[in-house]
């Protein structure tokens, strides 16, 4: 009984997937809380419901490209507007979070029909294809190349901005690479795990890490340990009680943030 899941090929698949997500929000969830954008990626995923919209309009039937696509101006935008403007960083996160989230639910709302979907709130990571993971891992490869590359940039950054202006250090483009990647991840992923909870899979695993790690390599490989193990545990525990399985990974990882900040108490 302890094994019946790997009787069900949807639940291998949805494994893999989980396998091969984990890590892709482990390493952008320590990059996230580096840099001080936890609120960012919450906007970018309630955008979705927007990139979704549109996509509707189009009559596009699977709008995860589109969405893509949407995620991608929609940080470009974004970044635009906080270098352009006084205010501050949250200010502008908070308007376009505002306006967007906004549009995505009048244009679905149209005649009843956004409880069509609702899906995209929860996501069901057991509906997974092999096309998606095959997606999934290609933005694993895409993850970890921008990691050696332009890692040491971002966490300069988040160290000092003007002393990375003086190191050369292209602070917008280096800022907006990232916010489209992490936009790129969240389209592709949301359908698997939900607009609602997307957030807190990328911010859990390594804020338990940075509580416990020493150095930029600890924590990096901490949040992808955090992660990968939330995830297979939600995975299988969500087949046996029957729960989301998306809401089951969070809980796993918010217990082991939890377990990390006492057990740091307890030591220290």
């Amino acid at each position: 009984m302890m094994f019946e899941w790997m009787n069900y090929s949807f639940m291998i698949n949805a494994l893999a997937a989980a396998i091969i997500a984990a890590p892709i929000f482990a390493i952008l969830g320590t990059m996230v809380i580096s840099n001080k954008m936890a609120f960012y990626t919450d906007v970018i995923g309630h955008s979705t419901l927007t990139g979704i919209a549109i996509g509707v309009l189009f009559g596009i039937t699977d709008p995860a490209w589109f969405m893509a696509l949407f995620l991608v101006f929609l940080a470009i935008g974004i970044n635009y507007f906080k270098t352009k403007t006084k205010a501050s960083a949250d200010t502008v996160l908070g308007v376009f979070f505002a306006f967007v989230v906004a549009l995505g639910i009048v244009i679905l709302s149209r005649n009843g029909g956004f409880a069509r979907y609702t899906s995209y709130l929860i996501g069901d990571v057991l509906t997974v294809s092999l096309e998606e993971i095959y997606i999934l891992a290609g933005l694993l490869f895409l993850t970890i190349a921008y990691f050696f590359i332009a890692s040491n940039s971002l966490y300069l950054i988040s160290i000092n901005r003007s002393l990375a202006m003086t190191r050369k250090v292209n602070v917008f483009w280096a800022e907006t690479s990232f916010t489209i990647l992490l936009g790129l991840v969240v389209a592709f992923s949301i359908k698997m795990v939900g607009i609602l909870i997307i957030n807190s899979l990328i911010i859990l695993p390594a804020a338990a890490a940075r509580v416990l790690a020493k150095d930029i390599k600890s924590y990096t490989f901490y949040s992808i340990g955090i992660s990968v193990i939330s995830s297979i545990l939600g995975i299988i525990s969500s087949f046996y009680i029957g729960i989301a399985s998306g809401a089951t990974i969070v809980l796993f990882a918010s217990a082991i943030y939890a377990l990390s900040v006492m057990s740091k108490k307890i030591f220290k």
